[in-house]
């Protein structure tokens, strides 16, 4: 569950500006943008259409399988392509970008020296990376532990403990670990069965500056996302959170970027309030918000700790947030969709915030293992805790056309961009 910091300060205002359409070229399962990539979105998106319930939702999916598929910033590839590349990798970046992401992240954190590079967090390389397996070991702040008994095997590693040099020479692996290890080789393990081990042989391991630089070449926008820290470790190096924020926008503007191809992400308010006040790259900042499903209401955590908000309060603090001029949040999908019968529908939060005028993005599609259905598949569909309306894994284009033609989201992220580059190219989304 993720947590963001809320403090008062000065307006801030967002925009999501989708990427512009896309060449096509070919009447089969691929077409080119106009960096002349191939996009490509092998069979799963097929796959999943084929087992979907008869209906006007499959014949319209159904119908437009010959393509031809353009690039669409409807798509978001959330840390690349997750599913089955490395997070956060140069092959995860190229897959999310060859499957039609017109958008593709880098969760931003940091090394001793300072240094911005792309993983998840501060202290998961240890489930992230090879680094148990190396000389770095030494370095974690938590050695590894084997599992003793009902006490599940354990580490902590951190980037900011290592120099970029040191950081570079990681392998990037499948985000997991094996609990019941006895060895840092047993820890390694732990990969779900709906994910895979096949693309591991390689996990190369990305800079921000170096993310961007890719994106470039793939065709692709960049929405890079501050990631929390520890509060002494981001003192230490950076000293302080402001100057946090700026080290990530000077890397922008060092590289060139231009304003309207980022979109800036924090669930910390102060982020996105500091990119307005003291950067050109706050315009299109995104403020992300979570959700505690066991209240059903979005989470806070402010200077007195974790705060669950009443409907009122929640209202009026985001009333708050539009008249200082924020267009867009992202939730997590949950707090968006509700079930109806066995229909998948709007939730009330998402009316809410559409009623107060903001566009909406969300997170994350693909991210869950639907084979068992809503009931099963945890945090992401937990709008469904019965399987009402989601029962195998095709029913996910069910949550999604609710997600775009009734909250009317404007892009999301998927570990699998295909998916949702698939369903774009059929509704017409750009």
């Amino acid at each position: 569950m993720r947590k963001f910091a809320i403090f008062g300060g000065a307006a801030l205002a967002a925009a999501f500006i989708g990427c512009a359409p896309f060449a096509q070229a070919h009447d089969d399962q691929r077409s080119r943008d106009d960096h002349g990539a191939a996009i490509q979105l092998g069979p799963r998106p097929f796959y999943l259409v084929d087992g979907m319930d008869e209906g006007p939702l499959k014949q319209r999916l159904t119908a437009c399988k010959n393509g031809p598929f353009e690039r669409t910033s409807f798509s978001i590839g959330h840390r690349g392509g997750a599913l089955q590349f490395p997070e956060h990798t140069v092959e995860a970046y190229n897959g999310g970008a060859r499957m039609g992401a017109g958008i593709v992240e880098c969760d931003v954190t940091f090394t001793k020296d300072r240094q911005l590079v792309c993983r998840h967090a501060q202290n998961d390389l240890h489930t992230t990376t090879n680094i148990l397996l190396t000389p770095l070991a030494s370095k974690c702040i938590k050695p590894f532990v084997p599992a003793a008994g009902a006490v599940p095997a354990s580490a902590e590693c951190r980037t900011s403990e290592l120099t970029l040099g040191e950081f570079k020479t990681l392998r990037g692996k499948m985000d997991a670990f094996n609990p019941a290890a006895k060895t840092p080789q047993e820890f390694q393990g732990g990969t779900p069965s709906w994910r895979t081990e096949l693309y591991t042989g390689r996990g190369t391991l990305v800079t921000m500056r170096e993310s961007i630089r890719l994106n470039k070449r793939n065709g692709v926008k960049h929405t890079p996302e501050l990631k929390e820290g520890d509060a002494a470790s981001i003192a230490s190096i950076f000293g302080g959170q402001e100057a946090y924020a700026q080290a990530f926008a000077n890397v922008l503007r060092e590289e060139g970027v231009e304003p309207r191809d980022v979109f800036p992400q924090s669930f910390n308010v102060n982020d996105i309030l500091y990119w307005i006040a003291k950067t050109p790259y706050g315009g299109q900042a995104t403020f992300l918000i979570d959700y505690d499903a066991a209240a059903d209401n979005i989470l806070l955590f402010n200077r007195t700790g974790q705060q669950l908000l009443t409907r009122a309060e929640q209202m009026a603090f985001l009333a708050e947030l539009k008249r200082a001029g924020v267009r867009i949040l992202a939730p997590a999908m949950p707090a968006l969709l509700a079930v109806d019968g066995d229909r998948v529908v709007a939730s009330r939060f998402a009316k809410d915030i559409k009623s107060l005028g903001f566009e909406i993005i969300t997170w994350t599609f693909e991210r869950a293992d639907l084979r068992q259905g809503a009931s099963k598949a945890g945090f992401y569909y937990d709008f469904d805790p019965a399987g009402a309306a989601i029962k195998k894994d095709s029913d996910m284009y069910k949550a999604l056309d609710a997600l775009a033609r009734e909250v009317k989201i404007i892009g999301i992220f998927s570990d699998w961009p295909a998916t949702v580059t698939y369903y774009a190219n059929c509704m017409g989304l750009r």
